[in-house]
């Protein structure tokens, strides 16, 4: 299907939805893409071979848009190599391509918008704008207006500043050609390969940004975004991007200086959670693992004396600590595990997938 020469010249967009089992929102998510106000699409659902009527929902929209397409996957894929497959369906004439999960949605003039920011800055190779994730607006913290910044300048705000703006893949556009030349896009072994990889396209093209809400990311307890908050696969992530990319955008005093942050994070964070009794051996298993490939190492010297420091901060200040412990109570199950993720890894919050 080539939909790329049409009338208004507007370059293609090739938009991929990875599926499994998606049925109870698949509908909402492709109304989105069928809301669009900028019409030169092609859409490719990439069923992971679903159990319900994922399948059945996708066959009836594209029995009705020729632009809707749908291919099946032979057998089970994990979720970031069923993401790879994905981006691997889009049109060879498209210009840009969009993810959009099947849990979430698109408004309106996402693509437009989007696409006319990428139109007007030929280096930008990512596309990002505000989100909604629930009822909270998301991936701020970029002086209004930079509709254009080098892609040097986002990655170091990212590390040095914990400044992230990238969202979710649903919350970007990609430049196609970048794309095809990254087989496969996402790291399959980093649960954070959608920020690994904006990371990796940074260092060789620029970032816009679009000053608008565009996407809408849904929150749900038995999503892989649930699971990666319950583990904090988070901390790991920004870890492993420091160490693999980290030499490529800073001096080696700043590379240190974050080094030292980031570890530092992390052993407050797995401190945090001993003393809430996590016992678990998943849970433990995971972040030793990650720590050694990181080359860090898992020292149980240094979690005794992140411990200690938890211990006496506690003394010194127990007002945050029943403040802390009132606030996770009250809260939802979802919000209570972003606090929780917030509060003991970073120096002030933020989300990701």
């Amino acid at each position: 299907m080539n939909v790329s020469n049409n009338k208004s010249g507007q370059p293609l967009v090739s938009i991929v939805t990875p599926v499994y089992n998606g049925a109870e929102f698949l509908a909402e998510s492709i109304e989105s893409v069928l809301s669009q106000t900028y019409r030169n699409w092609d859409f490719t659902i990439v069923d992971n071979c679903s159990t319900d009527a994922t399948l059945e929902i996708a066959r009836r929209y594209a029995e009705r848009d020729p632009r809707i397409r749908i291919t099946e996957n032979q057998q089970f894929l994990r979720a970031i190599p069923n993401h790879n497959h994905a981006l691997r369906q889009i049109s060879p004439q498209s210009k840009y391509c969009k993810v959009v999960f099947a849990d979430d949605w698109i408004f309106p003039e996402c693509i437009e918008r989007m696409v006319a920011l990428a139109e007007g800055y030929p280096a930008v190779g990512i596309v990002g704008a505000y989100g909604m994730q629930g009822k909270d607006v998301m991936w701020t913290g970029l002086p209004y207006p930079s509709p254009w910044l080098p892609g040097r300048d986002v990655c170091r705000l990212l590390l040095l500043d914990e400044v992230y703006v990238f969202g979710t893949a649903t919350s970007l556009l990609y430049r196609s050609d970048l794309v095809r030349a990254h087989d496969p896009f996402f790291n399959e072994s980093n649960l954070h390969g959608d920020m690994e990889a904006c990371v990796e396209l940074l260092k060789e093209s620029d970032f816009g940004f679009v000053h608008q809400i565009l996407t809408f990311k849904r929150v749900r307890a038995e999503s892989l975004g649930a699971l990666t908050e319950d583990i904090n696969t988070l901390v790991a992530g920004h870890l492993h991007n420091l160490v693999a990319h980290g030499r490529d955008f800073l001096s080696d005093q700043e590379y240190a200086a974050c080094y030292r942050r980031i570890v530092s994070q992390y052993y407050n964070f797995l401190a945090v959670t001993f003393l809430r009794g996590r016992q678990d051996k998943k849970f433990w298993d995971y972040h030793k693992r990650k720590l050694t490939d990181a080359g860090v190492g898992f020292s149980r010297l240094r979690l005794a004396s992140a411990l200690a420091l938890r211990l006496l901060r506690a003394v010194l200040n127990p007002y945050e600590t029943v403040e802390k412990k009132r606030r996770t109570k009250t809260a939802s199950p979802q919000a209570a595990a972003l606090s929780n993720a917030q509060t003991s890894v970073q120096a002030r919050a933020k989300e990701t997938h």
